[in-house]
């Protein structure tokens, strides 16, 4: 079930040595602006889409993608946040 998160972050982290004109995300990894300006976009939308009970996981999947791109493009990888998960278990 995660193995698409984990390739989906392969793929972020691979896209960070490719052209800008031939990647989105190499785009968004490299323009800070831009990335986070889609953050707030798409979490804005995947609210809309929650609040209305429509297209729930396309938004959900932008969020999530636009996401893991903003944290790698900040040095924050996924594998500290999943541990700081662990240690908030109780």
């Amino acid at each position: 079930m995660f193995k698409n998160l984990e390739e989906l972050i392969k793929t972020i982290r691979e896209r960070k040595n490719s052209s800008p004109e031939r990647s989105y995300t190499n785009k968004l990894l490299n323009d800070e602006n831009l990335s986070e300006s889609k953050v707030k976009e798409e979490i804005g939308e995947l609210f809309k889409a929650v609040e209305e009970n429509s297209n729930k996981i396309h938004e959900a999947t932008d969020v999530i993608y636009h996401l893991m791109v903003y944290l790698e493009s900040n040095n924050i990888k996924i594998e500290d946040v999943m541990e700081e998960l662990k240690k908030r278990q109780k």
